[in-house]
């Protein structure tokens, strides 16, 4: 656990991250040994220890797990039976992830001194922004959060998202007082319950209060476009709003209206004609630096999966830097980005070692070959430069050696601190024959294909992907979504651009896809779909009605589900198959990835 430290003192918080990221190897030893130390009573940790918690027993006897193997332990806490089975401390509420990694969302078990902890983490990363970006504290921020649907477990326990626990952890008084100082939107306005409503009062108070803006972000890169196309599709009413000095009559929430009546006290006619200005130019090019002329930064993570937002990010925001803040999931906050003005594609972040007990799985970097042993397990303080990982944490809130499914590669150190670079998702998204594509490898060929249509004005709104077996043999299958970077254009892309960027998607991957694409003998012509605009608007809204969460929603980099490949089809307009073959060497066949 982190030690107590002055939150609102900048100094104490850099003091505090340089001690802790100096003394790793002696933090994790004594958060394991407090975590055992504290549960060894539990069902859980009896049934592999029988009463023994020093770290040698840990790491013969208890199992590598993942949700899977832990979801009866969940469960029954769910169903009603004692925290105890996993945890000394009550669990306080069940946090549901992002439901779009593996399907359906998981239940994480956290309890109140942990959530204390998050945010105190988050404390921590504050003076490091300030110290690299200057006039921050002279505005506030327009960070546009929702809460979600909650539920409860037949026990009755509560069951919210990592967001709508942060923000329900505010009361009202600390609100009005702390967060409203901080925040351009009014917390009532971020707790409504409506998020269609919730939007439309955020980006209006943040309209009206333009000049004070220093800061602008979403959770995720896809969620900040989200807004912006938000913004796109009612810029003209919220600036009817703003001439006339009155809220539209479909805002009705009373948070919302109670909210906003603190800035839409009167007409602002100057203000609306220089948004109109601005929102009606035939590009969009560098909107947010023209809406928001003081603002600094834009944050949101914009690693991984999100990676392939940049280009529309930094199109969007006119040079404005991309801060990707830190990692953190609802297991486990890990680390923060220690140094937030560095380049989109070199983002790392460092470890902070109070947080859990960290494991590393170590990852061959040869996709294509299959371990014939099991993977090294090494603690935080061994990992290698250059090596990748699958980070498996034990927590607080009775997660026991719990595989995350990520995949780090080791960039450096801070102190004594490892730095990762998020690579993305120790999954495989697309194999017909022996060609096996990871999630990383797939964003890797699309981010080269893509390159291609910036000529044409042409941008990659979103894509997804699954493998047609319907042919012999199959083949991949990408759904993409284009836009136009001038307003109004059509959408034509030509076929002789769209089929090169087949064969480049096909180029940039591995020598064993390469193989089985030879003579199409195992592995038949790639092809991209194009479908109409909107669709994967269309998909996050049945992903969403399955159970995943707006705030946390990240669109799946390939889809099996029948339902969801029912709307894709249903939206294509144009397809193309690459019509050349891919080259393949074979000395490149245990090239790292």
């Amino acid at each position: 656990m982190l030690p107590r430290f002055d939150r609102t003192n900048p100094e104490a918080c850099l003091s505090l991250l340089e001690d802790v990221t100096t003394n790793v190897k002696q933090i994790q030893d004594s958060v394991l040994e407090a975590i055992l130390s504290r549960n060894a009573q539990t069902e859980y940790l009896k049934g592999f220890l029988n009463g023994q918690v020093d770290k040698e027993s840990f790491k013969k006897n208890l199992p590598i797990v993942t949700y899977e193997d832990y979801r009866p332990y969940i469960d029954r806490i769910a169903n009603g039976e004692p925290s105890d089975l996993i945890c000394d401390r009550p669990i306080s509420v069940l946090l549901s992830s992002s439901g779009t990694s593996g399907g359906v969302p998981k239940l994480i078990p956290l309890t109140t001194e942990e959530m204390e902890q998050r945010m105190s983490f988050t404390s921590l990363y504050a003076p490091i922004i300030h110290k690299h970006i200057e006039g921050l504290s002279e505005g506030r921020s327009l960070s546009v959060f929702f809460v979600n649907r909650e539920s409860k477990t037949a026990s009755g326990l509560m069951v919210r998202t990592m967001i709508t626990c942060v923000l329900k952890s505010v009361d009202p008084i600390t609100a009005s007082v702390i967060w409203d100082k901080i925040q351009i939107s009014p917390h009532a306005i971020l707790t409504c319950a409506d998020t269609t409503q919730s939007m439309y009062c955020q980006l209006l108070c943040g309209l009206l209060q333009r000049e004070n803006v220093a800061r602008l972000g979403a959770p995720f890169a896809s969620s900040f476009l989200k807004v912006i196309k938000f913004l796109e599709d009612h810029w003209q009413e919220l600036c009817l709003n703003i001439r006339t000095g009155s809220l539209s009559d479909w805002i009705t929430d009373p948070q919302c209206v109670s909210g906003i009546g603190k800035y839409l006290t009167c007409p602002n006619p100057e203000l609306a004609s220089l948004i109109e200005q601005e929102c009606s130019q035939t590009s969009w090019e560098a909107i947010v630096r023209k809406l928001w002329p003081k603002a600094k930064c834009i944050e949101a993570i914009i690693t991984g999966s999100m990676a392939q937002y940049i280009p529309m990010l930094e199109f969007y925001g006119g040079g404005l830097p991309l801060i990707s803040s830190f990692y953190g999931s609802s297991e486990c906050f890990f680390a923060v980005n220690v140094n937030p003005l560095c380049k989109p594609c070199d983002v790392s972040y460092t470890i902070i070692p109070n947080m859990g007990y960290f494991e590393f799985l170590e990852v061959e970097k040869d996709h294509q070959k299959e371990a014939d042993h099991d993977p090294a397990v090494v603690d935080l303080v061994d990992v290698k430069l250059g090596h990748d990982y699958e980070p498996v944490v034990t927590t607080f809130s009775g997660l026991y050696r719990y595989r995350m499914g990520d995949v780090l590669r080791v960039t450096g150190f801070y102190n004594n601190a490892p730095q990762f670079h998020f690579v993305g998702r120790q999954k495989v998204v697309l194999s017909i024959d022996m060609d096996k594509t990871y999630e990383e490898d797939l964003l890797k060929a699309v981010t080269n294909a893509k390159l291609l249509l910036e000529p044409h004005d042409l941008m990659l709104i979103d894509f997804t992907s699954r493998v047609d077996s319907s042919s012999i043999p199959g083949h991949y299958v990408l759904y993409w979504e284009l836009g136009s970077k001038v307003k109004d254009a059509k959408l034509e892309p030509k076929p002789d651009v769209m089929e090169e960027c087949c064969f480049t998607v096909e180029e940039s991957l591995d020598a064993v896809y390469r193989k089985g694409r030879k003579n199409d003998k195992n592995i038949g012509p790639l092809e991209i779909k194009v479908v109409k605009h909107g669709t994967f608007d269309e998909l996050m809204n049945f992903f969403l009605s399955r159970g995943s969460s707006v705030s946390q929603y990240k669109t799946p980099r390939s889809v099996t589900s029948v339902e969801a490949l029912k709307i894709l089809e249903a939206a294509v307009v144009s397809e193309f198959v690459s019509r050349k073959t891919p080259s393949w060497e074979p000395h490149e066949l245990h090239s790292n990835r």
